[in-house]
């Protein structure tokens, strides 16, 4: 017997050892087993904008702003060159869905008082209800809503105005002339009050802020000023460059201002911190901004100048999530618009779902629609519940109790819930919504309803390796007792054989 007793009980202990062996393997890669790295997110989800209209019924275009009331589409036009026949200058108000002329206002009062057609260049702020600020060369300021014959202006004093925006108070507008920044009456065009500045010549107005930024692009500065005081508080140095400024725009809702700077935008918080940087290939000439959606949209003008590297005579349009720059959509390609006559504007609907884009060397207004690519349809073949398997025929031997067993109790958990992941950002404005987890398994000791099998559990879950655990646990029980078994009959054995 001495000389099997070892061989027996190794047996055991290498068949327990085995089983317990497998049973931490498969442990350790559930629950103790480190999180595989997580991919790199997408930037988007495919969403896009694509062209849905493009309206030509606005001359050359040169100014829009989407009245948030009213929902009509103003556009600030010029004469375009190649209709000598037609000046084409003037405020429209168009419907946003197609284009078409609500109304057209051109009797524009000159320096003297004398009404005439006019180029309006820069719509300043919405009016309540309806109607726009809006200014016109050289030093021009009117008001005008839908269906108005002409336009109610006057001209202020002093050098050209370079800019033009809202007032801290109604009946009064600010502009920029160089570098004076005023804040005059609406109806007189009289300076109520006044600030010059070292240089500069366009702003932009944060009124829940109290706040305008005024851009000096020539020395590479931006200046904050406090509307209550009209005052200087704060200078940014701006980023050292040879080229032209493109613009300045506040996000209403951080308050952070977005400066266009040669191929980039500089994007500065409300306190003046450096928060980040755009880079394009183009220049960037135009900003908007969704509070809805928290999303920022850039429009990036060509140069239009075949000489220069990258040239190809197309914008594009790029949106950006406010909070950290990074790119919310696709970026949509222009074509042909270029930024040799004229610089673009564009509007964002509440929400948004539409952005309306305009080419002034083409003469156009494009319509673009948000555009979420749709989940291809799923194969009927592969889906197990279309085609369920058949049921199998029941084993007589199952009908009698094992031993051990009490009638009526389930053989196994009445129901699990299978740990969903994380479900994917549904796209500002986009319908869908987040899938929910499913609960897979009977109740009561029912069989679970025939579908598909339940996708298994992130790594790093126990879920996931519960039913292994299971299973594994069986088979070492099983080994161990054929291990004792083993000892057993090498016992039997050597009494046997052994002296008697």
């Amino acid at each position: 017997m001495k000389p099997h007793a070892p061989r027996a009980t190794g047996a055991l202990v290498f068949t327990t050892a085995t089983a317990a062996a497998l049973i931490v393997a498969v442990a350790a890669g559930g629950a103790g087993a480190e999180p595989a790295a997580p991919s790199p997110q997408a930037p988007h989800d495919g969403a896009t904008y694509r062209e849905a209209g493009r309206f030509t019924t606005a001359g050359k275009p040169r100014d829009l702003l989407l009245h948030p009331e009213s929902k009509n589409l103003y556009v600030g036009s010029d004469d375009l060159a190649d209709t000598a026949d037609v000046n084409e200058g003037g405020l429209y108000v168009l419907n946003p869905a197609d284009g078409s002329v609500r109304s057209t206002v051109t009797r524009i009062p000159g320096p003297t008082g004398t009404l005439g057609r006019r180029a309006v260049t820069r719509i300043g702020a919405a009016l309540p209800g309806d109607g726009v600020v809006f200014g016109y060369p050289l030093r021009g300021i009117g008001t005008a809503k839908t269906g108005d014959e002409a336009v109610a202006g006057a001209w202020v004093a002093g050098a050209t105005v370079t800019d033009l925006g809202p007032g801290t108070g109604p009946g009064t507008a600010l502009v920029a002339q160089g570098p004076v920044l005023a804040e005059v009456d609406l109806a007189t065009a009289a300076v109520r009050r006044s600030l010059t500045l070292e240089g500069g010549d366009s702003f932009a107005v944060d009124a829940a802020r109290k706040t305008v930024w005024f851009t000096d692009f020539a020395n590479r500065r931006l200046y904050k000023v406090d509307t209550e005081r009209l005052a200087v508080v704060a200078t940014v140095e701006l980023p050292a460059g040879e080229g032209f400024g493109g613009f300045t725009e506040v996000d209403p809702q951080t308050g952070a201002v977005w400066v266009g700077l040669d191929n980039s935008v500089v994007v500065y918080a409300a306190t003046g911190t450096r928060l980040g940087a755009l880079t394009g290939k183009d220049l960037p000439r135009a900003a908007r901004f969704d509070s809805a959606t928290g999303q920022a949209f850039v429009v990036w003008q060509d140069a239009g100048d075949p000489s220069l590297p990258g040239s190809d005579n197309d914008g594009t349009l790029t949106v950006h999530r406010s909070a950290d720059l990074t790119e919310a959509v696709r970026p949509v390609v222009l074509p042909g618009n270029q930024v040799q006559l004229g610089v673009a504007s564009l509007a964002v609907q509440p929400g948004a779902q539409v952005v309306l884009v305009s080419s002034p060397a083409q003469g156009t207004i494009t319509r673009l629609e948000r555009f979420v690519p749709s989940e291809p349809s799923p194969d009927p073949s592969a889906d197990p519940s279309a085609h369920p398997a058949p049921a199998p025929s029941p084993d007589p031997s199952a009908s009698a109790a094992s031993p051990g067993s009490s009638a009526g109790t389930p053989p196994g958990p009445g129901s699990v819930t299978s740990p969903a992941a994380a479900p994917a950002p549904v796209p500002a404005g986009s319908t869908a919504a987040p899938g929910a987890g499913a609960v897979v398994g009977g109740t009561g000791g029912q069989p679970p309803a025939a579908g598909p099998a339940p996708a298994p559990a992130p790594h790093g879950s126990l879920a996931s390796t519960g039913a292994t655990v299971l299973s594994l646990a069986g088979t070492a029980a099983a080994l161990t007792l054929a291990g004792w078994a083993l000892i057993r009959f090498r016992a039997g054995r050597a009494g046997r054989i052994g002296p008697g």
